[in-house]
């Protein structure tokens, strides 16, 4: 799944439940997508909270494949800035 896709995937979750902060999911040199409110931006500005996390791992957090809180004690995610905006993920895609 591409970065575009998987924006996409993310502007239909934040159509139906916008966030009151912003989320910025930092894929290194294969891009960045920001949440902010009920927009998914495809570029790296600035965001509350920032996850990096490569695209695959990305495609596989938004597929419900991969368990957020297995992957951060992994390694597989790192989050900066303020952790409570993270954990909202949960609810956008749930």
């Amino acid at each position: 799944m591409a970065l575009t896709d998987i924006a996409a995937t993310l502007q239909q979750a934040l159509t139906r439940k916008p966030l009151d902060n912003s989320i910025k999911f930092d894929c290194g040199d294969d891009g960045a997508i920001t949440l902010d409110g009920d927009t998914a931006h495809l570029d790296g500005r600035d965001a509350d909270c920032t996850i990096r996390i490569s695209e695959p791992n990305l495609a596989k957090l938004i597929a419900g494949k991969l368990n957020p809180m297995t992957a951060f004690a992994m390694g597989k995610i790192k989050v900066s800035g303020d952790m409570s905006v993270a954990l909202k993920l949960s609810q956008l895609l749930g």
